[in-house]
C-alpha cells in the first residue's frame, strides 16, 4: 500500500471525529448513501445507481472480468467528474477519509487515485459495515451505556421546548423528535419527511456519542415509535426504566401553548382537514364533524383544547398506564405550573434542570398520540 493511504479502524462510534481527518467521503451509490452514512459524510459515488446495478447484472449473469472492466471504467470517469468537480480546490495538504460497503474495491480505487495525486488518504476498514456494527452494537445489544431522565406530560406542556431551553442551561439532552424529524402525533408530520430507520439510528448515534455517559441524558417521554420509526431495542428499554419528571398545567394554558406552537398546521385549513379526518377510525363521527366546525370558524384554542380533552389526555393515561415497566419505580418528580408563556416557560426550564441535576426518583414512560 503506498504510504499516503492509512487503514483507519473505527471501534467507537465517540472517536469518529478524533480521526484527524478533513472530510469523511462516501463512495458508496446515492441510493446507498440516503438510506445511511457516517455522520458528516459528503457523497461521492463511484458508480451512480444504474451503474452499480448495470455492473452487478453482468458480474452476476455474464462475466466477471468483463464486469471488473466495465466498472473500472466507469470508476475512472465519475472519480474523474469529482477531481475537477467538488475536490477541485481542495489543498495539497488535505486529508479524507473514505470508505464504501465493507472497505473493499470501490473505496480502494477513490483512495488509490487521491493518493496517486498527493493527499494523505484514510481507508475506514471494513467500510460501512463497521460503523452499522458500533451502531446495533449500542443501540440494539444494550444495555445502553447513557443515563436517561425522562421529561414527561400530557400534549400541550411544551416539553420539546423545555428540552431546548434545559440544553442552555447545560443540561445535556437528546432531542428524539429532532433526529426522526416527527413530532410524535398526527399533526407532527415534517413536510421533508423522515429519514430511514437507518439513518435515523445513525443520526441517534452521533447525538449520544457527544454526550458523556457519565452525566444524566435529558430527553422527551416518547411511544416506541415517532411516525414510521422504531427506537431501537436499548434505548426503548432504558427509557421505560428512567427516572421520570412529569410536567403538568391546566388545560387552558396548555391549549393556548399548542395553539402557537402548532401555527404552522392550523395555518392550513385544507391539511388541517385532512389531519383531522385521520382520527377517524379513533374518534365517534361527530365528534370529528364538532372538531372540523370550530377548525373552520378559526377556533384554534377551542379546537386544541377539545383535541385534548377528548382524545390525546384519554390516550395518554392508557398509554401510559401499558407501557410503564413494571420495574421503573413509583411516579413522582412532578413540575406543576399554571403558565405556559416565555416567561413562565424559563421558570419551568430553570425547575427541570434543577431537578435533572439534583436526581428524580420516579420512573416512567409516555405514548405516541
Amino acid at each position: 500500500m503506498s504510504s499516503l493511504l492509512r487503514p483507519l479502524r473505527l471501534t467507537d462510534p465517540a472517536a469518529l471525529g478524533s480521526l484527524g481527518v478533513d472530510d469523511v467521503i462516501d463512495v458508496r451509490s446515492p441510493a446507498e448513501y440516503a438510506e445511511d452514512h457516517l455522520p458528516g459524510a459528503i457523497n461521492l459515488p463511484v458508480l451512480d445507481d444504474a451503474e452499480r446495478a448495470r455492473v452487478g447484472t453482468i458480474y452476476v449473469q455474464q462475466c466477471r472480468f468483463l464486469a471488473r472492466r466495465i466498472g473500472g471504467a466507469l470508476v475512472a470517469r465519475n472519480v474523474a467528474g469529482h477531481l475537477e468537480g467538488a475536490l477541485a480546490d481542495r489543498p495539497q495538504g488535505w486529508h479524507p477519509l473514505v470508505y464504501c460497503w465493507r472497505g473493499g474495491q470501490r473505496s480502494g480505487s477513490f483512495a488509490t487515485i487521491l493518493a496517486q495525486v498527493g493527499w494523505r488518504v484514510g481507508v475506514l476498514e471494513g467500510g460501512y459495515r463497521s460503523w452499522r456494527r458500533l451502531v446495533v452494537r449500542d443501540l440494539y445489544d444494550g444495555p445502553l451505556r447513557w443515563r436517561l431522565v425522562l421529561v414527561d406530560g400530557n400534549t400541550g406542556t411544551a416539553k420539546t421546548e423545555l428540552l431546548h431551553l434545559a440544553a442552555a442551561r447545560g443540561t445535556q439532552v437528546l432531542d428524539l423528535e429532532g433526529l426522526a424529524r416527527h413530532r410524535g402525533s398526527v399533526f407532527g408530520a415534517d413536510p421533508a419527511g423522515q429519514p430511514a430507520q437507518k439513518g435515523f439510528e445513525s443520526a441517534l448515534m452521533a447525538a449520544l456519542s457527544r454526550l458523556d455517559p457519565a452525566r444524566p441524558v435529558l430527553v422527551e417521554a416518547e411511544s416506541p415509535r415517532l411516525g414510521a420509526l422504531t427506537l431501537p431495542p436499548a434505548l426503548w428499554a432504558a427509557m421505560r426504566t428512567a427516572p421520570r419528571i412529569e410536567i403538568t398545567a391546566p388545560l387552558p394554558a396548555r391549549a393556548h401553548y399548542l395553539a402557537r406552537a402548532y401555527a404552522e398546521v392550523t395555518a392550513d385549513r385544507a391539511a388541517l382537514s385532512e389531519t383531522l379526518d385521520r382520527l377517524r377510525p379513533f374518534q365517534p363521527a361527530e365528534r370529528i364533524a364538532h372538531w372540523h366546525d370550530l377548525a373552520a370558524a378559526g377556533q384554534d384554542v377551542a379546537l386544541a383544547a377539545a383535541l385534548m380533552a377528548e382524545h390525546y389526555d384519554p390516550l395518554y393515561a392508557r398509554a401510559r398506564a401499558r407501557q410503564r415497566a413494571p420495574e421503573g419505580g413509583t411516579p413522582g418528580g412532578v413540575l406543576a405550573t399554571d403558565r405556559l408563556d416565555p416567561p413562565g416557560l424559563e421558570d419551568l426550564a430553570d425547575r427541570l434542570a434543577d431537578a435533572v441535576a439534583r436526581g428524580p426518583l420516579s420512573a416512567g414512560c409516555a405514548p405516541n398520540p
